[in-house]
């Protein structure tokens, strides 16, 4: 049985590197930043596999967190700020 995916409410308003980002973030990758969010990265969880996004930057992750779309969360490393999802509101 397929996954069901989030719905965003500003899909439309979102860019398409914007829309990747939250898509893999739904798959199960964690968004990895700098302490000033910069160099993004993608982590895979279950094998530890790394991906950076070409296009992703700091103001990327900065819209997205402004938006209400992704929080910080707690990171095991001082210098790295780790990102998801953030609850969908009702």
């Amino acid at each position: 049985m397929p996954r069901k995916r989030r719905e965003f409410e500003l899909e439309k308003k979102l860019s398409d590197t914007e829309q990747d980002l939250l898509s893999r973030l739904e798959q199960g990758y964690q968004l990895e930043t700098d302490s000033l969010a910069g160099n993004p990265v993608l982590r895979n969880l279950m094998d530890d596999e790394v991906l950076r996004p070409m296009s992703a930057n700091s103001s990327t992750v900065k819209a997205l967190e402004e938006r209400g779309l992704i929080r910080q969360a707690k990171s095991k490393h001082p210098l790295t700020i780790v990102w998801t999802l953030a609850p969908k509101k009702k």
